[in-house]
């Protein structure tokens, strides 16, 4: 196959914490060696609030509802795309689609992302790459993170690299390898008790600000089991609630606590998890900070508190859509025939050329 020196691919991602689907168009292109990259354009289109309860529902569907589910969401992706495509007057010739994960189980060896990749295809008629995570779970890793390839080839220049979406996860080159690992919920926490309040989000974290450390749940919250694990390990849904929402639910159920505090609570449970990382990796900075989470501003000041450990926030559209440009690089990797999943990030047997290629009309 011909590798092509300069395509315009749109990424798609959509992310645990339901925030929406970010959509960005990418070019890239090789200069000496180096990938450069731009964002031509981007949006995220917000869950409706019919998509967001099928969303987080679906894990409790059937099979052969989930199967339906799969063909539906795809087929909106295909129709927002396209939509994306007219508003911006793009021409793309490639569409690389993380999909929803609804099921992330590596170590029973499956995971499941839905937005069917054909019916993105048939219904943009633009080829389509999707299913990232499948192929490095069959040879044996975790699935995730798939960042780490682009925090290696585009953003070098920063010691580390933390997403903070629906979980944290972090990158940093160490020993000659790239590592990376889940490290703990984060939207998908406070965006559960913010929900309390018939809120989408706690904006800049003023709610959890406003609220009081209980240092007994804090205390439980940093004996969870995982952090204590070894990496490569990451973390789903499912994961969420039987591990984490739970203990959270025990505790208010026998105390008397109020949403405020669990917010605030669960900020620093969160920070003092990255000051662990940064500590146990010596990560000195600078941190590149992206994902929702960057626009938390009691959450990052209370990571900067916890820690001596350089942080810098980007511009706002790198925030937002670092994960969708990373995927589109996934996708103009998997068409160049080169690596785009890192097995020093996800455990498996060997580094691997994930997703699956799907011919559009």
């Amino acid at each position: 196959m011909n590798k092509p020196n300069k395509e315009v691919i749109i990424g798609i991602m959509s992310g645990t914490s339901l925030d929406g689907v970010d959509l960005a168009a990418c070019q890239f292109e090789m200069d000496g060696g180096q990938i450069k990259y731009s964002i031509i354009a981007a949006e995220t289109i917000d869950y409706s609030t019919q998509w967001k309860n099928e969303l987080v529902n679906a894990h409790l569907l059937g099979g052969a509802q989930l199967i339906e589910l799969n063909s539906k969401l795809g087929n909106y992706l295909g129709e927002i795309t396209n939509s994306f495509i007219r508003r911006n007057e793009l021409k793309s010739t490639l569409i690389s689609s993380h999909g929803h994960t609804i099921l992330h189980q590596p170590d029973k060896g499956f995971t499941y992302q839905i937005g069917s990749g054909a019916c993105i295809a048939a219904t943009t008629g633009i080829n389509t790459i999707c299913d990232f995570r499948s192929t490095d779970i069959a040879l044996g890793g975790q699935g995730a993170p798939l960042v780490p390839i682009g925090d290696k080839l585009l953003f070098r220049n920063y010691e580390a690299c933390l997403n903070l979406g629906g979980i944290a996860n972090i990158s940093y080159h160490q020993n000659n390898k790239r590592i990376a690992f889940d490290i703990c919920p984060v939207n998908m926490a406070l965006n559960f008790f913010a929900s309390r309040l018939n809120l989408d989000y706690d904006n800049r974290g003023e709610i959890a600000s406003s609220g009081i450390i209980d240092k007994e749940l804090l205390s439980i919250l940093n004996e969870i089991h995982f952090y204590n694990q070894e990496g490569p390990k990451s973390l789903g849904k499912e994961w969420f609630e039987k591990h984490f929402l739970s203990v959270v639910a025990d505790y208010e159920k026998e105390n008397n606590i109020k949403t405020a505090d669990i917010l605030c609570t669960l900020v620093e449970h969160i920070a003092i998890q990255h000051s662990n990382v940064f500590s146990n990796a010596n990560i000195k900075g600078p941190v590149l900070v992206t994902g929702g989470g960057a626009l938390n501003e009691f959450l990052i000041s209370r990571i900067k508190s916890n820690s001596n450990t350089e942080i810098f926030i980007p511009e706002k559209s790198l925030i937002n859509y670092k994960e969708a440009l990373i995927f589109a690089l996934l996708g103009w990797l998997n068409i160049r025939n080169e690596i785009n999943t890192l097995s020093s990030a996800t455990g498996a047997r060997k580094d691997s050329i994930g997703g699956a290629y799907y011919k559009g009309n």
